[in-house]
């Protein structure tokens, strides 16, 4: 506890550079290691909370789990290091290193984000010549896996019959998945696969 107070305190302390600092209480917290178990996701989850706090991301949507994935084994050894001065240097240039190079995957997956939804959107107006494709597109992509009745009610998009409509037609398509079956009172599932697995980076749906 005496640590974890240490590490509050910093965590809420001002420095000159909040990106050392948030390398550092990265660190700290990891070494610490407070739980029993999900310290590395806990650990991880701090970095874009910590960066919205600060005011350098207007939302905590900065994911730097898939670098250190990545490079797991330098990541713990730069943190097994950890004893001196050289070593906490060593662990921030590897973390800001981390930052850069995440950065700049994160603005090229956004980029592809931005570029699927114009080319669905096209594909889904061509397909159903409704003026309420685009707002239905606009909602999975917010929730990309959904039950269709969580779709209602909702001012931009048409009774419960004619989405069903909308939805079927993206489902023959290919343009959603069918995660679950509806099977008596457990709901469809469904899923915007090419958004899920661009955003994972891998094929996950």
């Amino acid at each position: 506890m005496e640590y974890m107070d240490n590490w509050e305190r910093y965590y809420h302390g001002q420095e000159r550079d909040p990106l050392v600092q948030l390398a550092l209480i990265h660190a700290q917290f990891e070494v610490i290691h407070p739980f029993v178990d999900g310290n590395g996701r806990l650990g991880r989850m701090l970095v874009p909370l910590f960066l919205v706090e600060k005011g350098l991301l207007g939302w905590p949507t900065f994911y730097i789990s898939s670098f250190f994935e990545a490079r797991r084994r330098d990541y713990y050894d730069a943190l097994r290091a950890l004893d001196g001065g050289a070593t906490w240097n060593r662990w921030i240039h590897f973390f800001l290193h981390a930052m850069v190079e995440q950065s700049h995957k994160n603005t090229e997956r956004v980029r592809q984000i931005l570029v699927l939804r114009e080319r669905l959107a096209a594909e889904l107006l061509e397909l159903t010549r409704s003026r309420h494709a685009l707002p239905l597109l606009d909602r999975i992509f917010r929730r990309p896996i959904f039950e269709p009745s969580s779709l209602l009610p909702d001012r931009a998009l048409p009774t419960k019959p004619a989405l069903m409509t909308l939805i079927g037609k993206m489902k023959e398509a290919g343009m959603l998945k069918t995660l679950r079956e509806a099977r008596g009172r457990r709901s469809q599932i469904l899923a915007l696969a090419e958004l899920l697995n661009l955003v994972e980076g891998s094929k996950v749906v």
